[in-house]
Protein backbone atom coordinates (compact mmCIF):
# COMPACT_ATOMS: atom_id res chain seq x y z
CA UNK A 1 0.00 0.00 0.00
CA UNK A 2 2.69 2.61 1.22
CA UNK A 3 4.39 2.10 -2.22
CA UNK A 4 1.29 2.98 -4.85
CA UNK A 5 0.88 6.07 -2.38
CA UNK A 6 4.22 7.27 -2.89
CA UNK A 7 4.20 6.31 -6.21
CA UNK A 8 1.09 8.79 -6.32
CA UNK A 9 2.30 11.41 -4.19
CA UNK A 10 5.34 11.15 -6.96
CA UNK A 11 3.35 11.90 -9.40
CA UNK A 12 1.46 14.95 -7.50
CA UNK A 13 4.28 16.82 -6.41
CA UNK A 14 6.11 16.08 -10.61
CA UNK A 15 2.98 17.57 -11.86
CA UNK A 16 3.19 20.67 -9.57
CA UNK A 17 7.08 21.20 -10.07
CA UNK A 18 7.51 20.65 -6.17
CA UNK A 19 9.91 19.55 -3.93
CA UNK A 20 8.97 17.90 -0.56
CA UNK A 21 10.73 17.70 3.18
CA UNK A 22 9.98 15.85 5.98
CA UNK A 23 10.29 16.57 9.60
CA UNK A 24 10.19 13.17 11.88
CA UNK A 25 9.92 12.54 15.21
CA UNK A 26 8.19 9.13 16.38
CA UNK A 27 8.57 8.12 12.68
CA UNK A 28 12.49 8.35 13.12
CA UNK A 29 13.10 8.28 9.14
CA UNK A 30 10.62 6.17 7.92
CA UNK A 31 8.57 8.49 5.80
CA UNK A 32 11.51 9.66 4.37
CA UNK A 33 12.64 6.37 3.95
CA UNK A 34 9.17 5.24 1.98
CA UNK A 35 9.83 8.30 -0.01
CA UNK A 36 13.32 7.28 -1.12
CA UNK A 37 12.53 3.72 -1.67
CA UNK A 38 11.15 4.83 -4.92
CA UNK A 39 13.39 5.16 -7.78
CA UNK A 40 14.10 8.80 -8.94
CA UNK A 41 12.74 10.31 -6.04
CA UNK A 42 15.71 12.52 -5.89
CA UNK A 43 12.79 14.85 -8.67
CA UNK A 44 10.42 15.59 -6.15
CA UNK A 45 11.81 14.64 -2.54
CA UNK A 46 14.43 17.35 -0.92
CA UNK A 47 15.30 15.87 2.14
CA UNK A 48 14.20 14.76 5.68
CA UNK A 49 15.17 15.22 8.96
CA UNK A 50 14.85 13.26 11.68
CA UNK A 51 13.81 15.34 14.57
CA UNK A 52 14.00 13.01 17.63
CA UNK A 53 15.12 15.06 20.68
CA UNK A 54 13.89 18.25 21.35
CA UNK A 55 17.24 19.63 20.90
CA UNK A 56 16.89 18.40 17.49
CA UNK A 57 13.55 20.20 17.13
CA UNK A 58 15.17 23.37 17.71
CA UNK A 59 18.45 23.39 16.27
CA UNK A 60 17.40 21.47 13.18
CA UNK A 61 13.86 23.42 12.16
CA UNK A 62 14.09 26.37 14.16
CA UNK A 63 11.17 25.42 16.60
CA UNK A 64 10.96 27.26 19.65
CA UNK A 65 12.23 25.81 22.80
CA UNK A 66 9.65 27.82 24.66
CA UNK A 67 6.56 26.63 22.45
CA UNK A 68 7.66 22.93 23.50
CA UNK A 69 7.66 23.98 27.18
CA UNK A 70 4.76 25.36 26.72
CA UNK A 71 2.67 22.80 24.51
CA UNK A 72 4.57 19.58 24.70
CA UNK A 73 6.20 18.00 21.63
CA UNK A 74 3.38 15.87 21.12
CA UNK A 75 1.02 19.03 20.17
CA UNK A 76 -0.37 20.93 17.43
CA UNK A 77 2.02 23.79 18.41
CA UNK A 78 5.00 21.70 17.53
CA UNK A 79 4.15 19.67 14.84
CA UNK A 80 2.91 22.83 12.72
CA UNK A 81 6.41 24.58 13.67
CA UNK A 82 8.12 21.28 12.74
CA UNK A 83 6.05 20.87 9.19
CA UNK A 84 7.37 25.36 8.81
CA UNK A 85 10.79 24.60 10.07
CA UNK A 86 11.05 21.62 7.29
CA UNK A 87 9.98 23.96 4.58
CA UNK A 88 12.19 27.36 6.10
CA UNK A 89 15.09 25.01 5.98
CA UNK A 90 15.41 23.11 2.46
CA UNK A 91 14.08 24.32 -0.82
CA UNK A 92 11.18 21.94 -0.60
CA UNK A 93 7.27 23.74 -1.18
CA UNK A 94 5.91 21.32 0.48
CA UNK A 95 6.43 18.99 3.79
CA UNK A 96 5.05 17.08 6.73
CA UNK A 97 5.78 16.65 10.29
CA UNK A 98 4.91 14.18 12.64
CA UNK A 99 5.39 14.10 16.53
CA UNK A 100 3.58 11.31 18.50
CA UNK A 101 3.97 8.67 21.62
CA UNK A 102 4.72 5.27 19.39
CA UNK A 103 5.43 3.82 22.45
CA UNK A 104 5.72 1.39 24.25
CA UNK A 105 6.03 3.45 27.09
CA UNK A 106 6.29 7.38 27.62
CA UNK A 107 2.45 7.65 27.04
CA UNK A 108 0.13 9.44 29.62
CA UNK A 109 -3.60 9.92 30.21
CA UNK A 110 -3.79 13.23 27.95
CA UNK A 111 -1.25 11.93 24.80
CA UNK A 112 -1.83 8.02 25.21
CA UNK A 113 0.57 5.73 23.54
CA UNK A 114 -0.60 5.89 20.08
CA UNK A 115 -1.19 9.81 19.90
CA UNK A 116 0.36 11.65 16.91
CA UNK A 117 0.41 15.32 15.73
CA UNK A 118 0.58 15.66 12.55
CA UNK A 119 1.74 18.85 10.49
CA UNK A 120 1.85 19.83 6.59
CA UNK A 121 2.57 23.06 5.37
CA UNK A 122 2.26 23.35 1.50
CA UNK A 123 3.06 26.89 -0.26
CA UNK A 124 3.02 28.82 3.17
CA UNK A 125 -0.02 27.28 4.82
CA UNK A 126 -0.34 24.95 7.45
CA UNK A 127 -2.57 22.69 8.97
CA UNK A 128 -2.50 20.19 11.66
CA UNK A 129 -4.46 17.54 13.39
CA UNK A 130 -3.99 15.05 16.07
CA UNK A 131 -4.86 11.19 15.47
CA UNK A 132 -4.28 8.09 17.58
CA UNK A 133 -3.45 4.68 16.74
CA UNK A 134 -3.62 1.10 17.97
CA UNK A 135 -1.15 -1.61 18.33
CA UNK A 136 2.51 -2.40 19.28
CA UNK A 137 5.20 0.12 17.94
CA UNK A 138 5.70 -0.59 15.37
CA UNK A 139 1.60 -0.77 13.84
CA UNK A 140 1.30 2.83 15.30
CA UNK A 141 4.46 4.16 13.36
CA UNK A 142 3.27 2.60 9.82
CA UNK A 143 -0.11 4.50 10.59
CA UNK A 144 1.93 7.39 10.87
CA UNK A 145 3.35 7.14 7.80
CA UNK A 146 0.69 6.14 5.88
CA UNK A 147 -1.27 9.08 7.41
CA UNK A 148 1.43 11.50 6.86
CA UNK A 149 1.67 10.39 3.22
CA UNK A 150 -2.12 10.52 2.69
CA UNK A 151 -2.56 13.79 4.57
CA UNK A 152 0.07 15.08 2.28
CA UNK A 153 -1.17 13.98 -1.11
CA UNK A 154 -5.05 15.06 -0.66
CA UNK A 155 -4.24 18.56 0.48
CA UNK A 156 -1.91 18.87 -2.90
CA UNK A 157 -5.30 18.25 -4.58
Amino acid sequence: MTEALVTELATALRTRGAQMATAESCTGGLIAGACTDIAGSSDWFERGFVSYSNQAKTEMLGVDAALIDAHGAVSEAVALAMARGAVAHSRARCSVAVTGVAGPGGGSAAKPVGTVWFGWCIDGHADAECRRFDGDRAAVRQATVEHALKGLLRRLG
